[in-house]
């Protein structure tokens, strides 16, 4: 399929540009952060629990080292699962529509969440337990590879041009928030329940709870409305001209590279500052777990912060100018955060939030990524790149810098600002900055 001449321009067409947000997109833009941060939460929340897991879904008789490893094996086969569960929903959403699709991603990430919190353990049932343990884990992966690209195009295509960027950080922020959230239901769980309550019984907690504000999430989406690029496209019969994979890996391989490399640059932000630091904090500079905990949850909140933060600011600014501000910031304060260490604790909250706030920067990926792809294979072409590079660099990532952490306890700082410089050099690529252009006949 050759790129159409009309394809719907890179933002919402059904508003005048410079409108501001009405009820609907605020609706629209509510629910859809709702459904994000409870799904996100239902992902993330098995980590937090890993070690309960760990003992309650293998033998007794296992040595520690070969339990750990077989959960964390099971909490990686969800990432494993995201690129499978991205293409084909961003499939079936440009061709049967965003909405259905949307909706199908957090009913397939809160039925298994709930079945997680029902399951029988091995005590009971024996090797079917893990068993059935990784199969809910592969569908929550293959859910959440739907989702975040699916929510960020959904909500791209519905709010005005001029409030573009604002929206899509927005809803970032509400996805981050899915991190915040597992953490306080962890920190709660923990404060509440002693460790032979949660042993038993009380570990279940979190996941009904996400598996069942996740389904009243499905019901809350059936109030949205189809995009109106969809809709346009539908009209026109674009969508079903030929399969959008095969258009994606034949027209628009630099759009890919474009998602992939900003989606290392994301992956490295969240996993390293967000996900890695407090262990790292903990085993390298003696920092007591509650008070490196108590920093984490404030550069979670700053993050969420500046998911809106920047994507108002591309609004005002443009894109190129924000990128620049927010990648370039968040390679100099990692450095002003990971040389202070271990420091007072006024100072490692204030340095990590700080940190945290410009990581917040993440949000510009969306921004870039939903224009980078014509509209008739946007959903395609943002989930195969994003959940392809997601799997690699997600992957990777951790490995990486913990080998290098041996030679010099200063990878990380080197590692997420070397991700900033190059979030700044992406500045000047066209594509990035300017949006997928239809080609004049």
């Amino acid at each position: 399929m050759t790129t159409l001449d009309h394809a719907a321009p890179a933002t919402a067409p059904a508003a005048a540009k410079n409108r501001p947000l009405n009820r609907e997109d605020y609706k629209t833009l509510g629910l859809s952060a709702l459904g994000g941060t409870l799904e996100f939460y239902d992902f993330v929340v098995f980590v937090f629990f890993a070690n309960v897991i760990g003992r309650l879904f293998f033998p007794a008789e296992m040595p520690e080292w070969m339990r750990q490893l077989q959960t964390l094996g099971i909490f990686a086969a969800g990432y494993l699962a995201r690129p499978i569960g991205g293409i084909l929903i961003a499939h079936y959403g440009d061709i049967l529509g965003r909405k259905k699709m949307f909706t199908l991603s957090v009913f397939l990430m809160a039925v298994p969440t709930l079945i997680i919190g029902l399951l029988p353990t091995y005590a009971s049932i024996g090797i079917a337990a893990p068993i059935l343990l990784l199969l809910m884990r592969v569908l929550q992966g293959a859910a959440i590879g739907g989702e975040m690209p699916g929510a960020w195009i959904f909500v791209a295509e519905h709010a005005p041009e001029k409030r573009y960027g604002f929206a899509i950080g927005a809803l970032t922020s509400g996805i981050t928030g899915g991190i915040f959230l597992g953490s306080i239901i962890g920190v709660w769980l923990n404060s509440t329940y002693s460790q032979s309550e949660i042993h038993d019984w009380a570990w279940r907690i979190p996941f009904i709870l996400g598996g069942v504000f996740g389904l009243v999430s499905v019901y809350m989406r059936k109030f949205l409305h189809e995009t109106p690029i969809f809709k346009e496209l539908q009209a026109r019969k674009a969508a079903d001209r030929e399969l959008p994979l095969k258009t994606i890996l034949r027209d628009h391989r630099e759009a890919c590279a474009v998602v992939a490399l900003m989606t290392w640059i994301l992956s490295t932000a969240v996993v390293v500052v967000v996900l890695m630091t407090p262990s790292y904090l903990q085993k390298n500079f003696h920092i007591e777990p509650a008070m490196a905990l108590k920093a984490n949850a404030v550069a979670t909140v700053t993050l969420t912060i500046g998911c809106v933060f920047w994507g108002w600011l591309s609004d005002k600014l443009g894109t190129r100018l924000t990128m620049i501000l927010g990648w370039g910031g968040m390679a100099a304060t990692a450095y002003l955060f990971y040389l202070n260490l271990p420091g007072t604790e006024a100072s490692l909250i204030c340095t990590y939030a700080t940190v945290g706030f410009f990581v917040g920067s993440i949000s510009l990926l969306p921004v870039v990524g939903v224009r980078a792809f014509p509209a008739d294979v946007r959903f395609t072409g943002l989930s195969f790149a994003y959940n392809m590079a997601y799997a690699v660099f997600g992957g990777l990532t951790p490995m990486l810098v913990s080998v290098w952490q041996q030679r010099d306890v200063m990878a990380p700082a080197h590692y997420v600002a070397a991700m900033g410089v190059l979030g700044v050099l992406m500045a000047f690529w066209p594509l990035a900055c300017k949006g997928w252009q239809a080609k004049k006949a």
